[in-house]
């Protein structure tokens, strides 16, 4: 009875130690191949993150560089062209400032245009009203009597009407000085705009530094004269520009 009941613990344990060993050694392989496969992974991310990590250095290298050359590069801005400055102002007025990149002028130059036309057709207005009332009182037909609408309302002008010739007269001939002034004027802003854009553009090239000193110091100064030459002490002023 012994033997049978060793035979019988032996059949039952024997395959559940076999079960377990079998058991036992799945488990530690498909753990082996999850850490292998985690390992492969973090291996792939290691790759990766280091090749992405070479990529920036790569780019901050590249940016460096051209940092690096801009500021070698020293920019110049576009020269302007006289002649062209010349044209463009004579084409249009003001489009020689704007060439230049003056356009604080354009104001100045428009407004100067302005003002000469409007002083224009004002002159013009009074030097053809007076004119007409010139002719008017200058002729003996009472009934073109255009000159009492320059006059107060009511005033009465009767014996002195030689005086009011002479001032008729008079003011036809300044409104009319007045307005060939103002198309002078016209002109002139004109000519003004054209020489302004040709010497504008001309002096753009012009350095001017602002290192500007004064050294005054002793100095010795050469003498040549009839009775003897020689060498005396004075006082020396330098302009550094």
């Amino acid at each position: 009875m012994r033997h049978s009941g060793q035979g019988t613990l032996r059949y039952i344990i024997l395959p559940a130690l076999c079960l377990a060993l079998t058991w036992g050694r799945t488990y530690a392989r498909q753990a082996s191949d999850t850490l292998r496969v985690q390992g492969d992974t973090m291996t792939l991310k290691a790759d990766t993150a280091a090749a992405a990590g070479d990529t920036l250095r790569a780019i901050a290298q590249l940016s460096d560089s051209l940092l690096d050359q801009a500021r070698k590069i020293k920019i110049r801005p576009e020269v302007p062209d006289p002649k062209r400055a010349l044209w463009l102002a004579l084409v249009m007025p003001g489009a020689g400032q704007v060439y230049n990149r003056k356009y604080w002028k354009l104001p100045i130059i428009y407004g100067g245009f302005i003002g000469c036309t409007y002083a224009l057709l004002w002159n013009q207005q009074m030097y053809k009203d007076y004119s007409q009332a010139y002719i008017d009182i200058m002729d003996d037909d009472p009934n073109t009597a255009s000159y009492m609408n320059m006059l107060p309302m009511g005033y009465n002008i009767s014996g002195r009407e030689e005086q009011f010739k002479n001032i008729f007269k008079h003011k036809k001939d300044f409104y009319r000085k007045n307005r060939d002034l103002s198309i002078f004027a016209f002109f002139g802003v004109y000519l003004l705009s054209v020489i302004d854009a040709y010497v504008d553009a001309q002096l753009s090239t012009f350095d001017i530094t602002p290192d500007l000193s004064l050294r005054i110091g002793p100095s010795v100064i050469e003498q040549h004269t009839v009775q003897r030459n020689g060498n005396a002490v004075g006082m020396q002023c330098s302009f550094t520009f």
